[in-house]
Formats: C-alpha cells, sequence, structure tokens
C-alpha cells in the first residue's frame, strides 16, 4: 500500500495515542477538585484532532484523490448479496471514477477506539488508558449518494502517517466514533459490533449490540466489563486453539489484501461490504459477521 505521507511517527509505543484516555482521567481529578473547593485552572477546551498522531496526514490521505477516487468505485459497484457460490467479479477501471455521481466530500477523520487484547485476556488493569487503543481512524461522507453512504477506514503506516485501509457501506462505525466528547471516549467491541462510551470508569451502551452485551443493564463498571469479555473472549484470542483451528472470529483485512491479484479489481461476496486497497488494486469484499460460536 502506497504510504500517504513521507512524516515519521514516534515509535509503535509512543505512536499509541492516549491523549483522550489521560483526558479522561484529568477530568475525573477536575471533578472531585470542584466539589471540594474552587479551582482556578483555565476552562477545559474541546479535545483537538491533533491528539491523534500524524492527524495532518490523515486529513491529507482523506482529502486525495485516490481516496476519493476509490470510493467513487466502491459506489458505483453494486454490494455482493452474500449468496453461496456468488462468483468473483472483476471491476473495470474507469479514468473518471467520479464521473456522474453526486457531488460528495469526505468528512475530517475520527478515532476508532477498540478493547485491547490485554484488557479481554484480564492480564491487563481495568483502566482506561490499559483498556482502549486506537486502531483505525474513520470517516463517513457529507451526503449520501444515489441513496447510499460509506465509511472510509485508514490505517497506521509503518513509518508514520496513514493510509488508505478499507471503505465500508453505511456510516454507523464513524457515527458511533464520533460521540465522543469533552471527559468520555467511544470505543466498540467489534466481535458483536457493540458500541459503548466509558465515562471516567464507567461503561454504557450505545446500540442494542451493547446493550445484550451488557445483558440489559444501563451502565457497569470498567471491571465488571472486563469480565464480561474475558468470559467472551479469553479463551478465543490469536493463538489460542480456538483460532488455530479455524473458528475465530472477525477477520484479517491484511490477509485478504494479500491474497487479491495486484493489478486487478475484484468484486467478492459476504457480509458487511467493504473495499480495501491491495497496492495499485480495489477489492471489495463483504467482511464476515462476527462470531463467537
Amino acid at each position: 500500500m502506497r504510504d500517504t505521507s513521507g512524516t515519521k511517527m514516534p515509535s509503535k509505543r509512543a505512536a499509541s495515542p492516549f491523549s483522550r484516555l489521560s483526558l479522561v482521567i484529568a477530568v475525573s481529578a477536575s471533578a472531585i477538585l470542584s466539589v471540594v473547593g474552587p479551582t482556578h485552572a483555565a476552562p477545559a477546551k474541546d479535545p483537538l484532532p491533533a491528539d491523534i498522531p500524524d492527524y495532518q496526514a490523515a486529513l491529507n490521505a482523506v482529502k486525495s484523490t485516490e481516496v476519493h477516487n476509490a470510493v467513487c468505485r466502491f459506489l458505483r459497484t453494486p454490494v455482493p448479496t452474500g449468496n453461496a457460490g456468488e462468483p468473483v467479479q472483476t471491476i473495470p477501471e474507469t479514468a473518471e471514477p467520479c464521473q456522474g455521481l453526486p457531488v460528495f466530500t469526505i468528512k475530517d477523520p475520527v478515532a476508532l477506539n477498540e478493547i485491547t487484547p490485554g484488557f479481554v485476556a484480564g492480564t491487563a488493569k481495568p483502566l482506561p488508558t490499559e483498556a482502549i487503543k486506537l486502531t483505525q481512524l474513520v470517516s463517513s461522507l457529507s451526503t449520501t449518494v444515489n441513496g447510499r453512504n460509506a465509511t472510509v477506514m485508514l490505517a497506521p503506516t509503518q513509518g508514520g502517517g496513514w493510509h488508505l485501509a478499507a471503505v465500508r457501506d453505511g456510516d454507523s462505525d464513524a457515527t458511533y466514533a464520533s460521540k465522543a466528547t469533552l471527559g468520555t471516549l467511544v470505543f466498540t467491541e467489534p466481535q458483536i459490533r457493540g458500541w459503548y462510551q466509558l465515562k471516567l470508569t464507567t461503561v454504557e451502551p450505545l446500540n442494542d449490540q451493547a446493550r445484550q452485551g451488557l445483558s440489559g443493564q444501563a451502565s457497569v463498571s470498567l471491571r465488571a466489563y472486563q469480565q464480561l469479555v474475558k468470559a467472551r473472549y479469553a479463551d478465543k484470542l490469536p493463538g489460542s486453539a480456538y483460532d488455530t483451528t479455524g473458528y475465530s472470529s472477525g477477520y484479517s483485512l491484511q490477509r485478504e489484501v494479500d491474497d487479491a491479484p495486484s493489478s486487478t479489481l475484484l468484486l467478492a461476496s459476504g457480509s458487511g461490504a467493504a473495499l480495501a486497497l491491495a497496492g495499485g488494486a480495489v477489492v471489495l469484499r463483504r467482511r464476515r459477521r462476527a462470531s463467537t460460536h
């Protein structure tokens, strides 16, 4: 995949952005102080996009002609039905992929946070900085195009910057990710497509899948939530017998991309349509629904 920025990035450990996570803790302390007595601290400001490493590179990516054209190709291609045995189709190359489509822009990217493997395994403490990590950036479109919307997904580029990882049908990822506010975090439990909001150390569901994941509870502590996900997935992490015998949930975008021809555009079936770049190729696949069996 092509690097969209020459900007150098800190080491992998330093590159994991926890500015918003630190803000959650800071707001907690500020709230306690406000109860004890007045403070003279400056008014809090909304978190800046710069909290995300190499954010300018991310902006450059979503505003680039290459990404815009990739979205146009996605929107011009019928979504696979997911029927068994549906043949792989080649998406024809076009010199002007956006010609004839309504004008649209791609919104500024926002953070997509997920629970960490250590948190799931129970080896990480139930703290925001250890429970949640930034994995991708997501952007939705400024308007629907012929009745469809899409989400642009960016992944960090090795050595710095961000690149297009996929274009997915619908805009729910970006919609939920955008609900983060000052002093709160939004994160996903990708195995069930559950979205949650973390307020200090309290987890609240944002969609039906998350409510089911909390067994109908309106909120739980981060510690209690850790026990729930540990029970669900601790024995299904990468490298486990569950994983190595082929029952692991989710999908590996990299494996799908590596398997794709380097010079053709393919359309394949599955569920959860996604368009991924593989070198010069664009691959449209339906993402398998996550299952924990």
